[in-house]
């Protein structure tokens, strides 16, 4: 069984795309690693990067070179100064220089140097190929995968003992859904408490909480942002922001606040009707969506294209059903909904050049879902329940980012799936558990079974739907 810590499910990076920009950003990281590990680096005299398939068709909008380059500087998603990084990029393409891991100066040109290939390799559709020309003359290469949720792998797989070794430290090994209920119905205890178990035996409890504010702080500040900033997205798909004047609309005219915090107090202040609530939910998916598509900082959720959905259900809950949520109830919700995400990552896939946009907002609806579910006092059934109703109506759902773009239609998707993980909620804890049809397990094979039956063009190429029927000249 495969270890999947709730830390791997929920990763701080930066947009528009965790398998196109975050994957290969961490892949050049990885690559500088391995050639000091083989005393290679400082022999290094030409690097030239080589990306293919779904890399390489929807790279330039999902900003797959720009990734590709600042892990090959040797940055730091989680740390970089984000406002920087437009001026990084163009000091190396005017000055055709690049300081490779912030150590040695290294010519590179980016229009020659990183190469668009149309091919797929059999492995996975998201393949890069790093390869260095040596003082020697020898070439030295490594290709990497970037699978989906910022997870980047060799086909090697020469982490893959150390992963089964990590592994045997949980002391609930959890494959299926069937597997934690089992635990929660043995140990008598919610799932976030099986999880956290889980997540001990790799850390302290004061590193997890450290970690889970972390990345709340991330998801807030992304929402607060992006509710916070009018204007245009990049790209040339001139779509403008509407968090800002959804946001303008619903809050109070007298309301002051100065930081995210007390911008909460603000917001539960608000009047609470149906429409607003709806509104106010869509608006901070949007919110976060349009930080990612402007290669801003959010949390993958399980996705980078998915950010929005799970820090909107989070906060939808914090200003709208319990004004008295604080941190203990963001752990609890971080713990479920990593587990869950976790499930399908074992079972299916999270990537959308494997399985399409079921397998990024798909995923985040189930995971807030559940999450939602476990918070509003649901049992263990009625929380995987709740993910299993999310997932069953985002089935077949596809990726055809118009442009290669986050934007279109991935932006407005987070708001639907933030929604519809609030309805599955409420259906499950309407329903007897013991009554449900389709088990969560069920729906994960048949989302793999969908995956594998759907047509390449909707896997994140932007070779159908949408992204052929409206061109860049129409917007």
């Amino acid at each position: 069984m495969e270890c999947i810590s709730v830390f791997d499910m929920l990763k701080i990076g930066v947009g528009p795309s965790s398998s196109h920009t975050f994957g290969p950003w961490r892949a050049g990281r990885r690559w500088i690693a391995e050639l000091k590990k083989n005393n290679q680096f400082h022999l290094a005299e030409s690097i030239t990067v080589d990306l293919f398939g779904s890399l390489s068709l929807t790279g330039k909008g999902h900003a797959t070179d720009i990734a590709s380059i600042l892990g090959l500087c040797g940055y730091d998603p989680q740390t970089i100064d984000v406002t920087a990084i437009s001026s990084i990029i163009e000091d190396i393409k005017l000055n055709k220089v690049l300081l490779f891991n912030k150590e040695l100066a290294i010519s590179f040109n980016p229009e020659t140097q990183i190469v668009f290939n149309r091919e797929f390799k059999e492995f996975h559709p998201n393949a890069i190929t790093f390869t260095a020309t040596l003082k020697d003359g020898k070439k030295t290469a490594s290709t990497f995968y970037s699978i989906g949720g910022g997870f980047v792998v060799q086909e090697t797989r020469k982490r893959e003992k150390k992963k089964m070794e990590a592994f045997r430290e949980f002391p609930m090994p959890i494959q299926k859904a069937t597997d934690l209920l089992e635990y929660c119905k043995k140990k008598n205890k919610k799932i976030s408490e099986i999880v956290l178990e889980n997540e001990l035996s790799l850390q302290t409890n004061k590193e997890i909480d450290a970690r889970i504010r972390d990345i709340w702080d991330v998801m807030l500040e992304s929402m607060y942002l992006g509710c916070h900033t009018e204007g245009t997205l990049p790209g040339g798909l001139n779509v403008r922001r509407r968090a800002f004047d959804t946001h303008k609309k619903l809050i109070n005219n007298s309301a002051t606040y100065t930081n995210p915090t007390e911008w909460i107090e603000s917001i539960r202040d608000t009047e609470v009707k149906f429409r607003q609530i709806l509104k106010w939910v869509s608006c901070f998916a949007l919110a976060v969506n349009e930080v990612n598509a402007s290669l801003g900082r959010v949390v993958t959720a399980p996705t980078n294209g998915s950010a929005g959905v799970i820090p909107a259900v989070m906060m939808y809950y914090m200003v709208i059903e319990n004004h008295d949520a604080n941190f203990d109830d963001i752990k609890q919700f971080m713990l479920v909904a990593g587990e869950i995400g976790s499930l399908f990552k074992k079972g299916a896939t999270i990537s959308a050049a494997m399985g399409g946009c079921q397998a990024e907002i798909g995923v985040s609806s189930a995971m807030a879902a559940g999450a939602l579910t476990e918070l509003m006092g649901g049992t263990p059934e009625q929380v995987v329940m709740a993910s299993e109703i999310a997932m069953e109506h985002h089935l077949g759902l596809t990726c055809d980012p118009i442009g290669g773009l986050v934007q279109i239609p991935c932006i407005e998707r987070n708001a639907m799936g933030a929604i519809k993980a609030i309805n599955a909620c409420e259906m499950a804890l309407d329903a007897n558990a013991a009554n449900a049809k389709v088990p969560l397990d069920k729906v994960i094979e048949t989302m793999w079974e969908t995956a594998k039956d759907m047509n390449t063009k909707y896997k994140e190429t932007s070779e159908g739907g949408l992204a052929i029927k409206v061109s860049l000249s129409d917007c």
